[in-house]
């Protein structure tokens, strides 16, 4: 296991707002709106209104490998609209970007966000090709509450049976800020996540099996909505089944810096970008 603690300042001010996965989402997203890539906007990959997805294309590709992000907002808030900063850095970066949105609580609990996410990648699978991705080269990644979505669909391999979709059709997974060890601690959480289920059924790091893709964990050690401990404990979870991990900790950083870091340039924004290169590269 590769640990590696990586020092650096907050982001600009206007970039981060008090609330968690909270970015300030116009200032962010007003360099996404332009750049060598296409977007395919709300796209159906289900029946209902929160099953569509956004597709971001470099320009001529052919063959690139896939990002499948989920964002966060604790499963109750979000939209896929608001991470297009996401999206079209990761399309400016050589990679085809696909964002979906998913049923929130109140209207659905656990495990049906994740049911949706397996919907979601069922058709990044077949449409692969006509989106200029590669099927064989497609990687799974989220913030906090979407880190948490994408490392079930990995770790649980029901969730892609379900779809008809293979184990090994997830080249890698990229978790930013995930809470891997899900233990519900509020009454909200135990309303989301309650029986018939457990913890066995929810928490990524007892899922884990051997034979799981690649895996890079990215977390602020100064985190304060998802304690650093979940991603020391997976990427333990992980070498002990001997699963190539690599973990990212970096000191001073809390929750939203790691999803804040693919926002406009700044010196002191983290190197998450690089860090999901050389692990694509590796893979």
């Amino acid at each position: 296991m590769k640990i590696i603690f990586l020092a650096g300042m907050a982001l600009l001010a206007m970039l981060v707002v008090v609330a968690c996965g909270g970015i300030a989402f116009t200032a962010a997203n007003a360099p996404a709106l332009f750049g060598e890539f296409d977007r395919r906007a709300d796209v159906p990959y289900g029946t209902l209104p929160r099953q569509r997805l956004d597709v971001y294309t470099p320009w001529h590709a052919t063959g690139k490998p896939i990002i499948v992000f989920w964002y966060g907002g604790g499963w109750e808030s979000g939209r896929k609209s608001q991470y297009r900063f996401v999206g079209a850095t990761l399309a400016k970066a050589g990679y085809v970007a696909v964002l979906p949105d998913y049923r929130l609580f109140p209207q659905v609990k656990f495990p049906a966000f994740v049911q949706d996410g397996a919907e979601a990648l069922a058709w990044v699978v077949s449409h692969a090709a006509e989106i200029g991705g590669d099927p064989k080269r497609i990687y799974l990644a989220g913030h906090s509450a979407g880190a948490h979505l994408a490392g079930m669909l990995v770790y649980d391999r029901s969730q892609l049976e379900r779809v008809g979709l293979a184990p090994d059709t997830v080249r890698g997974y990229i978790g930013l800020s995930g809470p891997y060890a899900l233990d519900p601690n509020n009454d909200t959480y135990r309303t989301i996540f309650a029986a018939p289920f457990g913890l066995a059924d929810w928490q990524p790091v007892q899922l884990a099996k051997r034979g799981a893709p690649p895996a890079l964990l990215l977390h602020g050690e100064a985190d304060d909505v998802v304690e650093v401990s979940h991603a020391r404990r997976m990427a333990a979870q992980l070498e002990a089944l001997g699963v190539d991990v690599t973990l990212r900790i970096y000191p001073g950083r809390g929750h939203r810096d790691t999803v804040a870091a693919f926002a406009v340039p700044s010196p002191h924004k983290l190197p998450v970008l690089e860090e999901i290169r050389r692990f694509i590269d590796a893979t």
